[in-house]
């Protein structure tokens, strides 16, 4: 009897500042909604925030992860953990931005695969670069997500990287047009950026969802989607979620 696996995502983009991870940390809180088990690991070795934005302290990050399973110390992943609430949980990016340049992309697919195993999804977020590490979460998530904004350099850059996957027939990845990150950018239309890209848009997040604070609340520890009232202010961005994570639930691995 094969062991039940969970769903794993990433959020990827061609350039920073899109809002991967305040939605990714969205998503969290829908697919907690749902009742699913969440992990975040926090992949932007370099620059990762998400143990900083939800005010959490911590002592093993991915990197002590990585080195105990190269070396035969790892016993339970719980011991690298740090709880969120009672659905969500995160492994934290390094402290040292040194530690990152220590960890094998080798041993990525096996932290995937075990944590897919203590969890109903993983959420992994990175950085823009694509380095050994990213290519390696890409080729072993279930989906991509990868977020894009309404800018020519964003465009250009996500252009090339959706040709990049034509060329080496992959195609488990949907594109989020992420029109909350900069709501005052309007260069092109809907129909624009589809053509612009050469690719359908399969999720969009409005201008509504553009909060002032939003960078207050997340340092707080506030998971925006979690708030009571979000289903029902911002209607629309709350069903894109939904949809984001039912498809993801429901998609084949």
């Amino acid at each position: 009897m094969s062991e039940k696996m969970g769903k794993s995502l990433c959020f990827f983009s061609a350039k920073g500042g899109v809002g991967k991870t305040t939605n990714l940390l969205n998503l969290a809180g829908i697919l907690e909604q749902l009742g699913k088990s969440v992990l975040i690991i926090d992949m932007d070795l370099y620059s990762g925030g998400i143990a900083t934005y939800l005010n959490k302290k911590f002592d093993k990050s991915i990197y002590h992860l990585a080195f105990d399973m190269e070396n035969g110390k790892y016993d339970d992943l719980d011991n690298y953990t740090v709880q969120v609430d009672d659905f969500i949980d995160i492994i934290c990016a390094p402290k040292d931005p040194r530690d990152a340049n220590k960890i094998d992309a080798g041993i990525i697919p096996t932290i995937i695969k075990n944590a897919k195993l203590n969890y109903d999804v993983v959420l992994i977020d990175t950085n823009h670069a694509l380095n050994d590490i990213n290519l390696t979460i890409l080729d072993n998530v279930d989906q991509i997500n990868f977020v894009i904004t309404n800018d020519p350099l964003d465009l250009k850059n996500i252009k090339s990287l959706i040709t990049i996957f034509k060329n080496l027939e992959i195609d488990n990845y949907k594109i989020l047009l992420n029109n909350s990150r900069d709501p005052f950018k309007s260069y092109f239309s809907t129909y624009e950026i589809k053509k612009i890209i050469e690719h359908n848009i399969d999720y969009t997040l409005s201008t509504d969802l553009f909060l002032k604070d939003m960078d207050k609340l997340v340092m707080k520890g506030v998971i925006v989607s979690l708030d009571i009232k979000f289903a029902d202010i911002m209607t629309g961005d709350y069903q894109t979620f939904v949809v984001m994570a039912t498809d993801l639930l429901e998609g084949d691995k």
